[in-house]
C-alpha cells in the first residue's frame, strides 16, 4: 500500500500554488513515473500530493507569433516526441525524451517531473541546456521567467521554492533557429535504464567552420551542465581529428564525474570524450559538413 496522508486534487494553477504553499510537504504528482515508484518504496516524503493532471492549460505545445516555442509542463513525453514543431524545431528534445523508458513510462513521464525532480541524469536536461530553455513559474508572488541555467543547485534540488509549479518551458528562436544538434546516452541497457552518461551537442556552420558551439553533459558533475571551455575549444575552427582532440582535452576543465557502483570515474571520463566527438561529428553531418 502506498503511504499517502493527504491528496489534493488541484482545480486551477492558483489552486495547486495554495496548496503546496500551505503545506511544506506537500509533493506534485504528475505522470507519477518518479513519485509513484518512490511511494511504492515506502518513502513517506512524498505522502503529501498535489495533483495537477486536470490543468489542460499545462499540456500544451505552441509557437507564437515571435518564434517563442512552450511546452507545456504536463506534456508527456510521447506527446512531445510526437508533435509537429518539436520534430521540426527542435528535435533534440524528441531526440532525448524518446531514450526515457519505454513506450508506457513515456506515455506518461512529463518532461517537466524530469527537469523538476533534480536528477543529474535527467535525459531531456542536456537539451534543455543546449536548447537554453526558459522556465514559466507560478509561485505565491506570481508569475515568474527562471532560466535553466542554474536551475539544478545540486543532486536531486532545483531552485524551486515552496509554493512553486512549473506551467511551461520557453525556447526562444535565437537558441533554435540555424542550430543542429544531437543527444547521446550510455546506459547500461539503453532506453530502460538511466543514464551513466548523457551528452548533447548544437552548433551552427560558418561554411566549414564550427560556429556557436554548445555542449551539454549530465551525470558528468553534481548537476547536468554546459562545457564552455570544450565549446570554446572547437569556436570557429574545421571539424578536424585536431579539433576533436583539443575538445575532448578541454573538457576535463569542465566535468566532474564521480566514482560510484555504477561506473568507475576513468570510465565515465572515457564515455564522456567519446560521446562528446560522436555527438560533434553527428550534429556537423547534419548541418551537411564534412566528418574529420
Amino acid at each position: 500500500m502506498f503511504p499517502i496522508q493527504k491528496y489534493h486534487y488541484a482545480e486551477s494553477v492558483a489552486d495547486a500554488v495554495q496548496a503546496l504553499a500551505a503545506d511544506e510537504k506537500a509533493r506534485i504528482i504528475a505522470g507519477g513515473t518518479d513519485v509513484l515508484v518512490r511511494l511504492h518504496g515506502g518513502n513517506s516524503d512524498y505522502g503529501n500530493l498535489v495533483d495537477v493532471n486536470g490543468l489542460a492549460e499545462l499540456k500544451e505545445i505552441s509557437r507564437d507569433g515571435n518564434g517563442n516555442i512552450f511546452i507545456g509542463a504536463l506534456a508527456t513525453c510521447s506527446e512531445i516526441i510526437e508533435h509537429e514543431l518539436i520534430r521540426k524545431y527542435t528535435p533534440m528534445i524528441a531526440e532525448s525524451l524518446n531514450t526515457i523508458g519505454g513506450p508506457q513510462v513515456r506515455n506518461c513521464a512529463t518532461m517537466g517531473g524530469n527537469i523538476c525532480n533534480g536528477a543529474v541524469s535527467a535525459d531531456s536536461a542536456c537539451a534543455a541546456l543546449v536548447y537554453e530553455l526558459d522556465l514559466v513559474i507560478e509561485g505565491v508572488n506570481g508569475e515568474r521567467i527562471d532560466s535553466i541555467n542554474g536551475f539544478h543547485t545540486g543532486p536531486g534540488r532545483t531552485s524551486l521554492q515552496r509554493g512553486d509549479i512549473l506551467k511551461a518551458f520557453r525556447v526562444r528562436p535565437e537558441n533554435y533557429e540555424g542550430f543542429q544538434a544531437s543527444y547521446q546516452k550510455y546506459a547500461m541497457r539503453g532506453a530502460m535504464d538511466i543514464a551513466t552518461i548523457g551528452c548533447g551537442v548544437a552548433l551552427k556552420m560558418d561554411g566549414d567552420r564550427i560556429s556557436e558551439p554548445k555542449l551539454a553533459f549530465t551525470v558528468a558533475a553534481p548537476t547536468p551542465i554546459r562545457c564552455s571551455s570544450a565549446e570554446e575549444a572547437v569556436a570557429g575552427r574545421a571539424l578536424t581529428e585536431e579539433t576533436v582532440e583539443a575538445m575532448t582535452r578541454a573538457l576535463l576543465e569542465d566535468v566532474r564525474p564521480r566514482e560510484s557502483w555504477r561506473a568507475g570515474k576513468e570510465f565515465r571520463l572515457h564515455i564522456i570524450k567519446t560521446l562528446a566527438a560522436k555527438g560533434l561529428r553527428m550534429a556537423v553531418a547534419r548541418e551537411g559538413g564534412s566528418d574529420a
